[in-house]
């Protein structure tokens, strides 16, 4: 599978750089981490789809768009969740996604030091060749929930009816990036939550959590895409803290 092999080959850029003492990280016009990694990462990926596939296009968190108009858009994001990574930290992961006719068809998320290969396409989710389902939790009473970042809640969102819901789970933990998704698909966690998304780091987990029989929204319940944030879990649990998240909307 292409989707595959784009993720194995950018995971063999980023494995030698992990817990490297010799690291350069820069900074970005936002603020955010940059390695060597994400670029050369990134950039191996854009060769391969030009090369097998030379009338899609790509969109990118290093290198920006090229051809987005077209049928099938890859999207990529060598390290979803850099900080993780520079910090040495396996709780980051290569994020690849299809689009076809600018919705999500297919999405991988690859962790390279742990070696775990989580693909899904809306139907089905497998991690390592194996399928795996959304855990069947009955609420939030008995659910592990994660977030990324808990500053992004205070400048996203409402903090005060976060933390409601925060209080009501059995568990929360910043096991957070893409991550944090796979661990929700797997059925190691129950929700998932993230107050601000780019496409890139959002479009390739849809067909992962669908295709695990889980649920992805926005905060408050609709499209993820056009509202740059999202909610991912188990029916049962995601419904729930939807209406907490929303309660004084």
């Amino acid at each position: 599978m292409f989707l595959e092999t784009l993720a194995r080959t950018a995971g063999e850029v980023i494995r030698p750089y992990f817990q490297n003492p010799d690291l350069v990280v820069d900074s970005k016009s936002d603020a955010t981490p940059v390695t060597q990694a994400d670029r050369r990462a990134e950039e191996i990926m854009r060769d391969l789809i030009g090369k097998h596939h030379p009338h899609h296009g790509i969109i990118g968190e290093e290198f920006g768009n090229q051809n987005a108009g077209a049928e099938y858009v890859w999207i990529l994001d060598p390290i979803d969740g850099t900080k993780s990574f520079v910090a040495g930290i396996p709780l980051f992961g290569v994020l690849i996604g299809l689009l076809h006719g600018g919705k999500p068809v297919a999405g991988c998320i690859y962790q390279p030091i742990l070696e775990e290969m989580c693909l899904g396409d809306g139907k089905a989710t497998t991690l390592n060749n194996r399928p795996v389902k959304v855990r069947p939790c009955a609420g939030l009473g008995g659910a592990l929930v994660l977030g990324t970042c808990l500053k992004s809640v205070e400048e996203k969102q409402k903090t005060a009816v976060f933390t409601r819901m925060v209080q009501s789970a059995r568990l929360f933990r910043t096991w957070g990036d893409c991550y944090g998704y796979l661990m929700v698909a797997a059925g190691r966690a129950d929700l998932m939550t993230d107050p601000i998304l780019n496409p890139w780091d959002l479009l390739p987990l849809i067909p992962i959590i669908e295709g695990a029989g889980g649920v992805i929204t926005s905060w408050d319940g609709g499209d993820p895409i056009s509202a740059g944030n999202a909610v991912a879990g188990s029916p049962l649990v995601h419904a729930e803290a939807l209406r907490m998240l929303n309660a004084s909307r």
